[in-house]
C-alpha cells in the first residue's frame, strides 16, 4: 500500500497554497494532492455563469509568493483560474496532483499513527493509501449541487430554469425576460452581467442585502507597483488591503449604525433620489452580520439606472407558466428563472472520518485556531476568513502546518493534537455569520471557544501573531510518538 507523508485533499486555491509551502518548508515530505474532479481550480473552476468575479480584492485573494499583478484588483473569474492554473505550473505542484480522485473515508489508527484513506476514481473503482498528515484544502461546500428551497409552483413554470453552480455553457439570455431569485454575491454579480444582453432583468429578493461599490482597479495598488519592486509591491499591496478590509469590519461591528450611514450614502450617489433604498437596499440587520457584497464601479447600480435591471423585494406566492406571483399580487413574467439561492456546505469535503473507530462528529469538537479539530491528530483544514479573503487565512494555515510537519521530524515525535485544558469550552459556531448558508449548516461544523486558541478571531493581524510567531509546542499541542514500528 503507498504511504505519503501528506495528503492534501482539494487542488483550489487553498491545495495549490499547500502544495508550494511543502514544497518550499518541507522539502523532505512526500505529497500528493487529491481532487475529486478533472481539473486545477475548485470554485473558479466549477463555477461558469456570467459575470463570475472575485468577491473581495485580488492583492489579498492571490498568493503572497505570487503577487497579483492584473490591473483588475476585483477580477473576473477566468482571468482567476488562469493565475492558478499558471501558479501551479511554474510551481511543478501539478506533477502532484492526482485528478478524479475523492477521498471517501479516512481513519486514522493510533496504533501506526497513520491516517488510512478510502479513495474512489471517477472511472468507478476505488484504491487505498496511508498518510501521516492529512490536510484537508476542500473548501466547505458541495460541488455537486447548491441549495434550492421550496420554490411553491416552480415546476410549473414552462421557461428555462438554471442554478448558477450549473450553468449551461449554450444558455443565451439576449432578447429574453430573466428573474434571478436572491440577492447575494451570486445573484449581484449575474444582474448586470445579464442585464447587457437581456430584454430586462429582475433581482427578486425576499429580503436586501448590504452592497458596496468599490474601483475596479486599486490606485495604491498602482501606485505601489509604479515606485517599487513586484515582491515589495506585493507585499505592501496585501498589507494596504488586509489592514483596509480589516478597519471596514471593526468599524461595522463597533459602530454600525455609522456603517450603515456610510454605506447608505454610497448607494445614494449610485441611485435615482427618489428610488426606494428603503425597501431595496437596506437589510434588517448590521454590516457583517452576513458578509457585505461587493460591486466593481456600481455596475449593478448602473444597470438599473439605466433600467435594464430592476429590484423586486417581496415574498412569492407561487410561480406560474410564465413567471413568478408575488404575495402582493405582482406578476413577473420570465422566460428565464435563476435559481441564485445559495450553497449547501459539505465539511472536510463530505469524507467520513474516524478516529480508532470512532466516528468523528464535527459539531461535538472544538476548533484549534480555526484549523485542527480537539482530539484528533495529524489532520487540519483550511477554512478562510468571512469577512476578508478566503487566502490570508489558507495561507497562514498552510505555513502552520509545515511548522508542525517540521517540529515532528525534528523532535522525532510523529502524531500532533490539539488537546482542550479544563474550562476551555464554547458553543458558539465557527462561522459567524447569520447567513442562511451557515445556518442550515450549524449542527455540522466544529464549534469555537471563548479563550485562545479556540476562538476564531476573524482577524489577519491577531492569527498572523497566532499563527507565524508563537510556538507550536504551546501546551495545548500534544506531541507523541508512534507505539510501535510501522513498515513504510
Amino acid at each position: 500500500m503507498e504511504h505519503l507523508d501528506v495528503v492534501v485533499v482539494g487542488a483550489g486555491l487553498s491545495g495549490i497554497a499547500a502544495g508550494h509551502y511543502l514544497r518550499t518548508e518541507c522539502p523532505w515530505a512526500s505529497y500528493a494532492v487529491l481532487e475529486a474532479r478533472d481539473a486545477i481550480g475548485g470554485t473558479w473552476d466549477l463555477f461558469r455563469y456570467p459575470g463570475i468575479r472575485s468577491d473581495s480584492d485580488m492583492h489579498t485573494l492571490g498568493y503572497s509568493f505570487r503577487p497579483w499583478t492584473g490591473e483588475r484588483s476585483i477580477a473576473d473569474g477566468g482571468d482567476i483560474l488562469e493565475y492558478l492554473r499558471t501558479t501551479a505550473a511554474e510551481e511543478g505542484i501539478d506533477r502532484h496532483i492526482r485528478f478524479g480522485h475523492r477521498v471517501s473515508s479516512a481513519s486514522w489508527s493510533s496504533v501506526e499513527h497513520r491516517w488510512h484513506l478510502v479513495v474512489d476514481r471517477a472511472d468507478g473503482s476505488s484504491t487505498e493509501l496511508t498518510c501521516g498528515f492529512l490536510f484537508a484544502c476542500s473548501g466547505y461546500y458541495r460541488y455537486d449541487h447548491g441549495y434550492e428551497p421550496d420554490l411553491p409552483g416552480l415546476d410549473d413554470f414552462t421557461g428555462i430554469r438554471v442554478h448558477p453552480q450549473h450553468w449551461p455553457e449554450d444558455l443565451d439570455v439576449t432578447g429574453r425576460r430573466v428573474v434571478v431569485v436572491g440577492s447575494g454575491a451570486t445573484a449581484i454579480t449575474l444582474v448586470p452581467a445579464l442585464a447587457r444582453s437581456a430584454a430586462h432583468v429582475t433581482m427578486l429578493q425576499r429580503s436586501p442585502t448590504y452592497v458596496i461599490s468599490l474601483p475596479p482597479a486599486s490606485p495604491v495598488a498602482r501606485m505601489l507597483h509604479r515606485v517599487l519592486p513586484r515582491r515589495a509591491a506585493g507585499w505592501a499591496a496585501r498589507w494596504f488591503h488586509a489592514l483596509t478590509s480589516q478597519g471596514f469590519y471593526q468599524f461595522s461591528r463597533r459602530r454600525p449604525a455609522a456603517a450603515k450611514r456610510a454605506i447608505r450614502k454610497g448607494i445614494e450617489r449610485q441611485l435615482p433620489a427618489d428610488y426606494d433604498i428603503d425597501t431595496h437596499f437596506t437589510p434588517r440587520y448590521d454590516p457583517w452580520d452576513q458578509r457585505v457584497c461587493v460591486v466593481p464601479d456600481g455596475d449593478l447600480f448602473r444597470a438599473i439606472r439605466d433600467g435594464a435591471a430592476s429590484v423586486a423585494t417581496a415574498t412569492i406566492d407561487t410561480f406560474t407558466a410564465e413567471g413568478v406571483r408575488l404575495d402582493d399580487g405582482t406578476e413577473l413574467p420570465a422566460d428565464v428563472v435563476v435559481t441564485a439561492t445559495g450553497l449547501e456546505m459539505l465539511f472536510l469535503g463530505g469524507m467520513t472520518v474516524d478516529v480508532d473507530g470512532d466516528p468523528l462528529v464535527p459539531s461535538e469538537h472544538l476548533a484549534y485556531k480555526g484549523m485542527m479539530l480537539e482530539g484528533v491528530p495529524n489532520l487540519a483544514m483550511a477554512v478562510g476568513y468571512t469577512n476578508a479573503s478566503w487566502t490570508l487565512k489558507a495561507e497562514l494555515t498552510c505555513e502552520y502546518v509545515c511548522r508542525l510537519l517540521n517540529h515532528l521530524r525534528r523532535t522525532g515525535t510523529t502524531a500532533c493534537t490539539p488537546v482542550a485544558q479544563d474550562g476551555a469550552t464554547g458553543a458558539a459556531p465557527l462561522m459567524p455569520l447569520s447567513s442562511g448558508y451557515v445556518q442550515r449548516a450549524a449542527g455540522l461544523l466544529p464549534r469555537q471557544g471563548s479563550a485562545f486558541p479556540w476562538q476564531v478571531y476573524q482577524s489577519y493581524v491577531k492569527d498572523y501573531r497566532a499563527m507565524r510567531l508563537s510556538k507550536v509546542d504551546d501546551g495545548t499541542m500534544q506531541f507523541t510518538r508512534r507505539p510501535v514500528a510501522v513498515d513504510a
